[in-house]
């Protein structure tokens, strides 16, 4: 048996293609396919099945797309009711992928219909487990409303210790979720690979004895997730089209200018140094810097339904393109280019000061607001003397909360306030960016406090 992993750092997440050296099956893939059909190529494999563990939270599937192209029979839990063509799988059954054994294994807390599937070569043992047991932790069990995340956390208990009967501890263990991903509950180590047996001993669904104090403290370390999940599973349920990832023409300066001044999104790619410094007045920041992070808050704060335009390098706007099908923004516009003055000539600009911790220390005039757009578990954990928590992804709705006076932005790292700072000055706010780790705040002369 051998696998191989898909990795979506962008979302933090993993696709699997797991095959006896001839025929293959398919775990989870994500919607841009065109990676699946480069690995099986490469492997010289015919992958004559597909499989989801679940209808996903945080991604659009590429798994039907791919099963129809290629004439794959498509293994979906049997429960869930869609209207496509299908094969359905039921907990305990088993189907047969050339050498491989492929049994589907009910394993709900996820969702309420989530399956692992335990994959058997010989005397060898693989367990995908999608959102079920990760590395170090469980999937989230509170994606499907505060209704059923009680009894979603028992049953996540109860099925990572099903797993532990239906696979040995030597097994090779395969989650889609929990390298970064926000469909992790709690404190996933990010490791490169673990068995299930390792998981044993380090993961707290296993170590923690007392089913009512795990459900308890993973329920009260849920922290917020990203908007565009509630889009994911409809989207899945319904069946998502093939991805459209041309890039398309520039636009005219003209047509630009008018979407600026019509308030429309246009979302500039470059990094977030050179966007403080001089910007298209209107515009937003969204910093590309190779995708990771930029899907997540990009599609927790845009919303859904309204005209995007994407402003950068043509590498850029061809890579986000692709991460944003992959969340169902579809077939955004593009404006291409770096310079301002020549994407958009006569059109106002806008920047704003950028500085790091001391330069804030240095210059801040006592008694304007520091503003710390980390999310709450993260301000309650330990901030600045004094600051104002508005989290990012609640900025937007809460701008009538807001200090008067200049405000200084801060976050964890300098990705959020960048953009937290962006949409301020689109909005007419006088406002300074603090970029830093905010590891690095004390140590600068900050006084925080916990």
């Amino acid at each position: 048996m051998d696998v191989i992993v898909i990795e979506t750092p962008q979302l933090g997440d993993r696709s699997y293609l797991v095959h006896d050296g001839r025929v293959g099956l398919v775990i989870d893939a994500q919607r841009d396919i065109d990676r699946v059909e480069a690995v099986a190529v490469e492997a010289g494999i015919t992958v004559t099945h597909v499989a989801e563990t679940h209808m996903h939270n945080d991604y659009l599937t590429g798994g039907l797309i791919y099963a129809q192209k290629y004439h794959a029979a498509y293994l979906v839990n049997a429960e869930d009711k869609v209207p496509f063509e299908r094969t359905p799988i039921a907990d305990g059954e088993t189907v047969t992928v050339g050498e491989l054994a492929v049994k589907a294994i009910a394993t709900p807390g996820h969702t309420h219909n989530h399956l692992s599937f335990v994959v058997e070569h010989g005397d060898e043992q693989a367990v995908f487990s999608g959102g079920s047991v990760l590395y170090g932790s469980v999937g989230r069990t509170d994606l499907l409303g505060d209704e059923h995340t009680i009894g979603l956390t028992h049953d996540q208990y109860a099925s990572a210790r099903r797993l532990a009967e239906e696979a040995g501890a030597a097994a090779a263990l395969y989650p889609t979720h929990g390298f970064g991903s926000f469909c992790s509950s709690g404190p996933a180590t990010g490791a490169a690979g673990s068995t299930l047996g390792d998981q044993f001993t380090a993961n707290h669904v296993y170590t923690d004895q007392d089913e009512a104090h795990f459900v308890s403290e993973l329920i009260a370390n849920l922290t917020a997730y990203p908007s565009y999940y509630v889009h994911m599973g409809p989207g899945n349920e319904a069946g998502p089209g093939e991805a459209d990832l041309t890039v398309p023409e520039s636009l005219d300066p003209e047509e630009l200018r008018a979407r600026l001044d019509a308030g429309e999104w246009v979302v500039d790619l470059r990094n977030r140094v050179a966007y403080a410094s001089e910007h298209l007045k209107g515009s937003v920041s969204f910093e590309y810097r190779n995708g990771n992070s930029f899907t997540t808050y990009l599609g927790w704060l845009f919303p859904y339904g309204k005209k995007l335009t994407l402003v950068g390098s043509r590498d850029d706007v061809e890579n986000a393109i692709r991460d944003l099908s992959r969340i169902g923004i579809e077939s955004p516009d593009a404006s291409l280019g770096q310079d301002p003055a020549q994407i958009a000539p006569e059109a106002p600009v806008s920047s704003y000061p950028r500085v790091g911790w001391e330069g804030m220390l240095e210059n801040r005039p006592a008694g304007e607001a520091i503003l710390d757009v980390r999310r709450a578990d993260e301000y309650k954990a330990s901030r600045i003397e004094g600051a104002v928590n508005i989290p990012l992804h609640e900025l937007l709705s809460r701008l009538d909360e807001l200090p008067s006076g200049r405000l200084w932005v801060h976050c964890g790292s300098g990705y959020r306030s960048g953009i937290a700072a962006s949409l301020l000055d689109r909005a007419g706010y006088d406002v300074v960016q603090v970029d830093g780790a905010f590891e690095r705040a004390a140590g600068a002369g900050l006084p925080i406090e916990a």
